[in-house]
């Protein structure tokens, strides 16, 4: 008889136990099928560099640059739905370390649908680049060049290229080459200006582009030579983001674009070297932030 019992309250516990593993993991498909359907925007903490995520609704993701290094892989691995290495689509800006070389570890990690860039190849002396390059090509991975009046379009989003247009295209100043992004999602705009300074803003505004979004990547790290007034007022976000390394050796963001994101916009800063990795969710007309840190 005690050898019954036992093995009747063993099959209870393991019961209770199943239903309550069934619970947990039909949650886990509500919430990521909920999740699935909304909009996500990560600026991700991988130090003094640019990396940005957007999942739109169907798991459909394009990433916008990946870093200076391999510190990307730890941000991207924490917002990443679980167990999904692939990326649809990787935006390189432009040519530049701190933009473009962290794509270089995700290369070992993470399958990628294909890359997009602005067709400059003549970064001198970086011998980064064409590394990375020569293992895009050893993968099989295409690689499309786009240019401002582009469009990637998918369902009801879009990312639409304002940005470079020809003569930016043949700049000296690599950071006039920049791909400038506007994601456009349902309730949901952002503004990826990666590494653009006040002529190309003012270029943007000259050809009447519209600019307007809720969320503002800030040019160049915070720069003093970015984010103009009349440009941050053509934006007017709600949140204005400043991917930058802790204690960088160039002062950023500078007093001058704080002060100028301060009195131009009502927007709340948020940076990744004071709190981490930062997340949007576009849910219901609102968005959700969270951070790392």
């Amino acid at each position: 008889m005690a050898t019954k019992k036992y093995n009747t309250t063993f099959s209870a516990i393991i019961i209770i136990f199943l239903a309550a593993l069934a619970a947990v993991v039909w949650w886990n498909i509500f919430s990521t099928a909920t999740a699935r359907r909304n909009t996500h925007a990560y600026f991700l903490d991988v130090g003094q560099g640019d990396s940005e995520l957007i999942i739109f609704p169907g798991n459909i993701k394009v990433m916008t640059d990946a870093g200076p290094d391999d510190s990307v892989l730890a941000s991207i691995e924490k917002v990443m739905p679980p167990g999904d290495d692939y990326i649809d689509l990787a935006v390189i800006s432009h040519p530049q370390l701190d933009h473009f070389n962290g794509y270089y570890y995700m290369l070992d990690h993470y399958r990628i649908g294909a890359f997009i860039w602005n067709g400059r190849d003549d970064t001198a002396g970086v011998s980064e680049w064409p590394a990375l390059f020569q293992k895009i090509r050893s993968k099989g991975i295409p690689i499309i060049t786009l240019a401002g009046g582009d469009r990637i379009h998918y369902k009801d989003g879009a990312i639409d290229m304002l940005s470079p247009d020809p003569g930016f295209l043949a700049s000296a100043e690599l950071n006039d080459t920049v791909l400038v992004e506007l994601v456009k999602a349902a309730g949901f705009r952002a503004l990826l200006t990666a590494d653009i300074g006040f002529n190309v803003e003012d270029h943007l505004l000259a050809q009447g582009i519209d600019v307007r979004a809720d969320v503002l990547k800030v040019a160049h790290h915070g720069s003093k030579f970015s984010s103009g007034d009349a440009f941050l007022e053509a934006v007017d976000p709600k949140v204005a983001v400043i991917e930058v390394g802790a204690k960088n050796k160039y002062g950023h963001p500078a007093k001058e674009a704080l002060a100028r994101i301060a009195s131009s916009t009502n927007a709340v800063v948020w940076r990744t070297d004071e709190n981490g990795t930062i997340a949007l969710t576009a849910e219901n007309g609102k968005l959700k932030i969270s951070t790392s840190k």
